[in-house]
């Protein structure tokens, strides 16, 4: 078996990885308030201080979440194995992903006691953890998130002015390529099948863009993207004034709200946003050995603190978010399962949604195991495609022949921790403050959404926008998604019509976009909702993510 994935050891960093060789655990401290950083920093987030130094801990911590991943094989690790979330005794505020050994899965508490034992790999000593021999009873409470949920919203900024920028911009277009599984079709002929689409829907042409935005931008591999601003711009010849494409932006779909500022700021009048998948022709490529992946011998940056354990896979984190939401709210699988029940129900009546079949809860809680909780359906569907959305100037939208679907608000704020495994672990990260944000830049309120368009690639995604959004409380969700018939599209709160994620395909949330300005343009056909005039969208999951809540014009 292949060796474990290892760290690229630097000035920075040796000290954490090497610290086993004595078995004791080793983290870095901030002299001025004494807390502990993790991963290691230039200077105390805490405090701001920059006296730190290495400090020994005792090794001993809390468990505060696992997963039993089923699915996703790692170099050195094969399935079924754990990964896990433990909080250090010496300050419970710093988290390690890390891997249970010593027991059985099913043996595994929330809150148990954990002790640190070390595998050396090469020059490497992998921290890992077993459970300690004594265990009190019962097992005391897990350490709290910092922030928690109930202390986000103090956190939050209010507006710098009362003139927002939002009300400035407009989405006037909006266009899908073909979708679908293994198309066989490069992306950038996707991407430009989606743009053309969408230029035309908005009553303009080409020569009338003069912005390009997009997500993640260049040098993105792994069937993630077209290539970015610089291959589209090419093929198009658009030669725009303003262009911006990345990752730390507000989140995949987040090209729309950078978009909305360019024109908003006079930099651009029309700006043509644009996102390309093409994971399954992708994958098919590898597997017929046509395209290969670069080998890496060591992994660095952020993927240094969670590769070693097999961490790498969205699911695998998001799963231990889900299995702490079940510990602290009660939360259970059939309260997943009524999310993915309903974006199926609705993709039946969506011609271009990858999964229409129907799906019964039965069907949900028997399909195969992918990451403790999720099984299959609790995962959304890889595919092929590209949307293409428009961002006009609002007064030369009201020009156009369709009637602009203007902005209300947007929620950027970050106010949780970045990394994976530091931030919030009852919700999706990076929601909670987003959300909260939100709300401070309208005057309307929760129950003034006809129709919400929830990043779902997770149906923890879409549980944690819920509760964040204040459609229920903070924990209420069970209560909220029994029976399905909150979301329903004739529900309280109708979510993703289109089939959102889970069963129209993963389109990294243009396609949520796309689907709120058809709902409120009326042109959903048989799955439109009935007099839709508000929608919220959430643009992202588990990256810095945003929410814009939309209207329709008059």
């Amino acid at each position: 078996m292949a060796r474990r994935s290892l760290p690229l050891l630097t000035d920075d960093t040796a000290f954490f990885w090497a610290s086993g060789a004595d078995g004791r655990l080793r983290f870095q401290r901030c002299a001025d308030c004494s807390a502990l950083n993790h991963p290691p920093l230039p200077v105390c987030r805490r405090c701001r201080g920059h006296e730190l130094t290495v400090t020994e801990v005792a090794g001993t911590a809390a468990l505060v979440s696992f997963t039993v991943n089923e699915r996703f094989p790692a170099p050195g690790l094969e399935p079924p194995y754990v990964v896990a979330r433990v909080a250090v005794d010496e300050d419970p505020r710093v988290r390690l992903t890390t891997n249970i050994v010593g027991c059985e899965a099913s043996e595994l508490r929330l809150g148990m006691r954990l002790e640190a034992v070390f595998e050396q790999v090469e020059d490497v000593w992998v921290p890992l953890f077993r459970p300690c021999a004594e265990q009190p009873d019962p097992l005391p409470a897990l350490p709290p998130d910092d922030p928690g949920p109930e202390r986000i919203r103090a956190l939050v900024r209010p507006p710098v002015s009362a003139d927002l920028f939002e009300h400035r911009a407009a989405l006037t277009g909006t266009g899908a390529s073909r979708i679908g599984r293994r198309l066989g079709v490069a992306p950038l002929a996707l991407a430009v099948e989606a743009c053309e689409r969408a230029v035309a829907d908005s009553g303009l042409t080409l020569d009338d863009i003069d912005g390009l935005a997009t997500y993640p931008g260049s040098g993105i591999s792994a069937g993630m993207g077209e290539g970015g601003v610089t291959t589209v711009e090419c093929a198009l010849g658009i030669r725009p004034t303003w262009h911006n494409g990345g990752m730390d932006t507000f989140g995949p779909a987040g090209s729309v709200i950078a978009a909305m500022l360019a024109v908003a700021g006079g930099l651009a009048r029309h700006v043509l946003c644009f996102r390309t998948v093409w994971e399954t022709t992708h994958t098919q490529q590898i597997r017929k050995g046509l395209r290969t992946v670069p080998r890496q011998d060591r992994v660095a940056d952020g993927a240094q603190w969670v590769a070693p354990f097999g961490a790498s896979s969205a699911a695998i984190h998001l799963a231990q978010n889900a299995q702490r939401h079940f510990h602290e709210y009660g939360t259970t699988r059939e309260t997943l399962g009524w999310i993915a029940l309903n974006q199926r129900a609705n993709a039946a009546l969506n011609p271009e949604a990858i999964y229409r079949d129907p799906l019964t809860m039965d069907d949900y809680l028997s399909a195969r195991p992918i990451t403790s909780p999720f099984g299959l359906y609790d995962c959304d569907v890889p595919c092929d495609g590209s949307i293409a959305v428009v961002v006009s100037a609002v007064d030369a939208a009201r020009d156009l022949p369709k009637p602009p679907v203007l902005v209300e608000a947007v929620g950027t704020q970050l106010v949780e921790r970045l990394e994976w495994d530091q931030t919030t672990s009852t919700h999706e990260p990076q929601v909670l403050g987003q959300a909260a944000h939100l709300w401070t830049r309208t005057d309307l309120r929760p129950d003034d959404v006809d129709v919400a368009l929830l990043y779902d690639g997770f149906t923890v995604n879409c549980l944690s926008w819920i509760e964040a959004l204040g459609f229920c409380g903070i924990g209420e969700a069970k209560d909220f998604l029994d029976g399905g018939k909150n979301i329903a599209r004739d529900g309280v709160l109708p979510v993703n019509p289109h089939g959102g994620q889970l069963s129209h395909g993963r389109t990294h949330g243009m396609g949520l976009v796309r689907e709120a300005i058809t709902q409120l343009r009326g042109e959903g056909g048989a799955r439109q909702i009935t007099g839709a005039r508000t929608a919220v969208v959430s643009t992202g999951g588990l990256t810095p993510s945003g929410v814009m809540l939309l209207r329709a014009d008059g």
